[in-house]
């Protein structure tokens, strides 16, 4: 904790290296810590682990020389995100779609697939990491995930990094370490959900809310019933009103 606010810090410090953007795209809210030693990756929010997922990372050890293809060690931050609208499996090249998808364990081939995160060091033992391409990206050599297979970056199944890649936001700080994973209790549910309930309390035992469907708003069964009740209620009060 005390190094990664002193690296926090130490950002204040360093430009020209960081632009004003980058430092502003700063997130410790959200938080991904990769694990070396159990070749996994976890996602925290507000400290609460959200998800872990399983990854690959360099079959040449950690580093972060310029041509050896290791995997930098530190901490770094997502400074780019590629990838938005295409589909799983989807073949960048140059960090472009070809157009080419490919199925999960496509003999043969090894591309960077589906989406990529692209990270950058923000410490001088991973200075290169932006320049060395460094990604979070999915990989149709999924057999491989959960050993060390990559060229340097962070492989994971595409189902799993398109996922990742709408819970990361930019600026998020990412942590690869050679330790195990750290014991991090789960994330506490949003406060969404919580309101909603509230809202949809009942006020008293004699006044009842109409049902609803799960998204908050009235299904189309739920208005047709509730257009069939206004109309009766409505004859109702024309009958009446012809007796008196």
């Amino acid at each position: 904790m005390f190094r990664l606010l002193a690296v926090i810090f130490s950002l204040v410090s360093i430009a020209p290296a960081f632009s004003a953007t980058q430092l502003t795209q700063l997130d410790t809210s959200h938080r991904v810590v990769i694990s070396i030693r159990d070749q996994k990756l976890m996602l925290l929010e507000n400290g609460g682990r959200v998800a872990i997922y399983p990854v690959s990372t360099s079959k040449y050890g950690v580093g972060d020389f310029r041509g050896r293809m290791t995997t930098p060690l530190g901490y770094l931050m997502v400074a780019k995100k590629i990838g938005d609208n295409a589909p799983v499996g989807a073949v960048f090249h140059n960090r472009r779609w070809t157009g080419e998808i490919l199925q999960p364990n496509a003999p043969g081939r090894d591309p960077v697939t589906t989406r990529i995160i692209w990270l950058n060091g923000l410490e001088a033992q991973n200075a290169q990491a932006f320049h060395r391409c460094i990604y979070i990206h999915g990989t149709p050599e999924e057999k491989t995930i959960g050993r060390p297979a990559s060229y340097g970056c962070i492989r994971m199944k595409a189902d799993d990094v398109a996922v990742l890649y709408n819970q990361v936001p930019l600026g998020a700080l990412v942590q690869i370490t050679p330790d195990r994973l750290p014991k991090v209790p789960k994330a506490r549910p949003t406060s969404a959900s919580t309101t909603l309930v509230v809202q949809n309390e009942k006020p008293n035992s004699q006044q009842q809310p109409e049902p609803t469907s799960a998204s908050g708003t009235l299904s189309t069964e739920q208005m047709r019933m509730g257009g069939a009740l206004a109309a009766e209620r409505q004859k109702a009060k024309l009958a009446l009103g012809k007796r008196l």
